[in-house]
Order: C-alpha cells, then structure tokens, then sequence
C-alpha cells in the first residue's frame, strides 16, 4: 500500500506515524504546577539529540486548540522537572497517567505505585520505582506544524540510574547499563506496548 501522507487527516497520520515509528521510548515527565502540585505525564515523541551539552527532545501538543498540555505549560515556565524511563511493570501506571485532567490535579493519584523518594539536587522528588530518572531544565524550543506543536529541548542536569543496571567500564572511561536489568518500556500504537525480549551484539566494521 502506497500513502500519500498529505492526504490524510492530521489525526490518521498520527496514528500512522505511531504505529510504524516503533518501537519508542517514553519520557514520563514530572514536573510542578503553578500552585505547586505535581503532574506526570507520558510522552513517546522523544529522544536524545545532543551530547554537549546533554540534550533530549520532547514534541508535546496542546488539549485543546486553545490550551496547552499541562506538561507543556509547566516545562515553558523554566522551572526544573524530571524524567523518568518507565519499566514494563509500569505500563499500567503510564497508561493511567496519560489521562486528560484539570490544570492542577495530579495524576499522580490515579496509580498504585505512586511512590516518591528525594532526589538530591533537585528540586522535585523522583519516582521510586522507575530505574532511571533525570534531573532537567528547559534549553530551547521551537514550534512546529499548523497546530504549533511545541518542541521542547531540555538539559539533563544529573541522572539517577539504579545501582543494580550501571557499571563503570574504567577500561574504556564508560558506563556500562544493562538494558535487561532496566527492562524499559516502549511505545508502539494506541494502547499497544512492548518489552526487550532479546538484547544481543553485532561486531562492528573494522
């Protein structure tokens, strides 16, 4: 089948686009409200862009043509958020948090392991169960598309990495992390998820 992707509906080419951009990690961002309250939040349009200085991208839309998501508000007012990499144990609870509430309600209260720990340096605490976390700060966004998607660059200040996933490779001045111990969660289309099933290597080209 040959689509021409200018004659679908702007809905139907999402659902195109995340169907076969797969599989995708998933920034599950949290991050405070203008009162104070913590929203989290999923997005499966992400990826890191930039090493120097450590950059991630992060494409987030707006609930209504007239309102932004709530994630996108608080990420725009500068203040610092997190983001998590969800396990597979947690599809539940990502899935939970995506739901659409009122400025200023918490989704946190939607989930059965909504657990927070301190994360020093930060000035938000960090999801207990999700095996890796950055501390992150705007850098620079841009908007894109005729709905004016926001392109949201953020720097990754400090990461968490769970004890059990990382060694340190003084050998080549590296860390090394154990996907398989991680056990990430990745994003197909609608309400579709996967896991690592398989991690294996290939010899490089010499």
């Amino acid at each position: 089948m040959l689509l021409d992707l200018a004659s679908l509906k702007p809905n139907t080419c999402y659902h195109l686009m995340t169907q076969t951009i797969t599989p995708r990690p998933i920034a599950w961002v949290l991050s405070a409200s203008d009162n104070g309250e913590l929203n989290l939040a999923p997005f499966s349009f992400f990826n890191g862009v930039c090493s120097d200085p450590p950059l991630v991208m992060l494409s987030i839309g707006k609930k209504t043509p007239e309102e932004a998501k709530d994630t996108r508000h608080n990420l725009l007012s500068g203040r610092e958020f997190v983001i998590h990499l969800p396990t597979l144990a947690q599809a539940e609870d990502v899935t939970a948090s995506a739901a659409t509430l009122p400025y200023g309600k918490s989704e946190l209260e939607l989930m059965q392991d909504n657990e927070l720990v301190e994360f020093p340096g930060s000035p938000l605490p960090r999801l207990k169960a999700a095996p890796i976390a950055f501390q992150a700060k705007l850098h620079d966004v841009h908007y894109l598309g005729h709905q004016k998607q926001a392109i949201i660059y953020a720097e990754l200040i400090q990461a968490y990495i769970d004890d059990a996933a990382i060694e340190v490779d003084e050998e080549r001045g590296r860390y090394t992390v154990d996907a398989k111990a991680i056990d990430p969660l990745a994003r197909l289309g609608g309400t579709n998820y996967a896991g690592i099933d398989k991690v294996f290597s290939v010899a490089r080209p010499k």
